[in-house]
């Protein structure tokens, strides 16, 4: 099936605008998602907005936004607030700074989507730019329902990607995290030596289609098995043994991956038919 463009408008690059597609790179359709239900009748649990000062059930149409400034006290914003700074929508990704792709920390981004051309003149025009683009990422703005998105542009595959990124403000840093602090900041040469050794023997290049979500498989063949009327068994997980000794840990990581790379078989559930009622009570008896 032919992707469907989610978004249309102009990748606009000084003077010039092409017309584009964008289309959504990633999809979360192949997430497993659950609904909750009454454990006694199975029936879907309806969620419902409750004013505890009321004491009632409050419809949609009586909801406003607040902002807490301080703890229990909130100012109210309308939309007339909100439409004050809410920006017009351009449908143009405005493109204003260029740098090395390598530029861009992983860390800022957010979301991922592919941009293709808008016809056969924007062809040309968007061929020309990728071309010229090669090796380097485009930094702009996006005004798109009704907010403001910063965004990188660079070529990849046979068209441009562009990811949504994360504003400066919104990346945590480092100082919260107390525990980082008692990481030392002199190590051994010799364990380093060895850790090198250790990691080189896992080189190999990065193909990330050898991955798959086995833990969104497992699930699947849970619910697979639950639906037929089978019992599934899952093997007992042993936890990894506490490192005492880095050094003596490095050196048998080292002897047990040179005499054998192969990966160590993946633990599988096992699928056992469940007795029907009638058995259960037969057994019972």
């Amino acid at each position: 099936m032919a992707a469907r463009a989610t978004w249309k408008g102009f990748l606009k690059v000084s003077l010039v605008n092409i017309p584009i597609k964008v289309f959504p790179a990633t999809e979360s359709s192949g997430t497993i998602s659950f609904n909750q239900l009454h454990g006694e009748c199975q029936t879907r649990i309806q969620q419902k907005r409750w004013c505890p000062t009321c004491n009632k059930e409050v419809a949609n149409t009586e909801l406003v936004k607040g902002y807490e400034f301080e703890k229990g006290r909130y100012v109210v914003m309308s939309e007339e607030d909100i439409e004050k700074v809410r920006p017009t929508s351009t449908r143009v990704i405005d493109l204003v700074q260029f740098d090395d792709a390598s530029a861009l920390d992983p860390m800022y981004v957010d979301r991922t989507y592919y941009l293709a051309p808008d016809g056969q003149v924007a062809a040309d025009a968007f061929a020309v730019f990728k071309e010229g683009m090669k090796g380097k990422i485009g930094i702009g703005k996006l005004a798109l329902y009704g907010r403001e998105y910063l965004v990188g542009v660079k070529p990849h595959d046979k068209g441009l990607v562009m990811y949504t990124l994360h504003h400066a403000a919104e990346i945590r840093g480092t100082e919260s995290i107390e525990e980082l602090a008692t990481i030392p900041t002199k190590v051994k040469p010799q364990e380093v030596q060895l850790a090198k050794q250790v990691i080189a023997t896992f080189e190999k290049r990065l193909d990330l289609n050898e991955y798959s979500d086995e833990y969104r498989e497992g699930l699947q063949r849970i619910i697979d098995a639950k639906i037929a009327g089978e019992e599934v068994v899952a093997p007992s997980v042993e936890m990894p043994p506490k490192v005492v000794n880095l050094m003596e840990a490095l050196r048998k990581s080292l002897d047990t991956v040179s005499a054998n790379k192969k990966p160590a078989a993946k633990a599988d559930l096992k699928v056992v038919k469940k007795a029907s009622r009638g058995e259960q009570k037969r057994r019972r008896a």
